[in-house]
């Protein structure tokens, strides 16, 4: 396992470089922010100062290694705008985003593996087929136009759920989060259902193709022909089976709701990591797009990690190939 460990942990570390690469020379060659920053009182001079400033006037090979230097001692630039450290502005947004993100997971797990389990093993009824249909749903419709429509509904319409902002938070091991208060939660009801609507629908559909495979084998044929209980031959011998794909696709999916709930936040005025990366692209601020960029790679190759030593659990055969191997 520590051999598994360590040759993941390399791969890790070419990944994070060769994006670090792409990330950088991608966005330092679009557009220029000199134009935004500077006003249009300051003489040719003072501009030339603070392109020297900012360091834009360095080839970008040498701007580059400069932040791979800087980045190294955990300094991954200065904002434009704001004038503060670029990781210190997403660590900051970043615990919304993430309580937004677990949150919208957990809604994915607890509600899809159960419907998509029992569509799985009665799939003739009208009810299984409804949760088909409903999946279909999950997965066509934008996430912008649900955010929307849920807006219109339950916060114009019906006026029972708020449409913007996080609403009042509380502390949690020197975090702030919502879900501890009932303002913040009802804030984050509607971002939460919209950024898990389509998590919801993947989940569901591979429980059921993982609960009707699974409900084929032998083992399970044995199990029930012993004459024991259906909910422990679901609990034990179908379900356990099938989180391995889950759990696989779950770790991967985690990651994108992370880097993508970049709509949802900016729907609902959430004030995450997706809000400020938004804010700072119409403003041509490198430093914390760069920065997030680098940062949401990183969140990658860690959850990849987690996903692949978490398998290995599930499934004997993957520490059964690493011993051989």
């Amino acid at each position: 396992m520590s051999v598994f460990i360590i040759r993941r942990l390399l791969q890790a570390i070419v990944v994070v470089l060769v994006m670090s690469l792409i990330v950088f020379v991608g966005i330092n060659v679009v557009g220029d922010p000199v134009h935004i920053l500077v006003s249009d009182e300051m003489t040719q001079l003072e501009i030339e100062a603070f392109v020297r400033q900012l360091g834009l006037d360095r080839p970008l090979h040498e701007q580059y290694f400069a932040f791979l230097s800087n980045a190294l001692q955990g300094n991954l630039g200065n904002s434009f705008v704001h004038a503060e450290p670029a990781l210190k502005l997403i660590l900051q947004r970043m615990p919304a985003t993430l309580e937004l993100a677990l949150v919208a997971m957990l809604i994915a797990v607890l509600f899809g593996i159960p419907l998509g389990v029992y569509a799985g093993l009665r799939p003739e009824t009208p009810f299984s087929r409804t949760i088909m249909a409903g999946s279909i749903l999950g997965f066509s419709l934008p996430t912008f136009w649900v955010g929307l429509m849920l807006i219109m509904v339950f916060a114009v319409m019906l006026g029972w759920l708020p449409s913007t902002g996080r609403g009042s938070t509380a502390s949690l091991a020197g975090i702030q989060v919502s879900f501890l208060t009932a303002d913040g939660l009802r804030h984050l009801l509607l971002p939460a259902f919209n950024l898990a609507l389509f998590k919801l629908s993947l989940v569901t559909r591979l429980a059921c193709a993982g609960a009707r495979e699974a409900s084929l084998q032998d083992y399970v044929k044995f199990a029930r022909a012993k004459g024991i209980a259906p909910q422990r031959v679901v609990l034990v011998h179908i379900l356990k089976n099938i989180l391995i794909p889950v759990v696989t696709v779950l770790g991967l999916e985690f990651g994108g709701l992370i880097a993508f709930s970049v709509v949802t936040e900016t729907v609902f005025a959430w004030p995450g990591m997706g809000k400020l990366l938004i804010d700072s692209i119409q403003n041509l601020d490198r430093p914390v797009v760069v920065a997030y960029l680098i940062i949401t790679v990183l969140m990658f190759v860690v959850i990849n990690l987690l996903v692949d030593l978490l398998y290995s659990v599930l499934d004997p055969r993957v520490r059964l190939k690493e011993l051989k191997a």
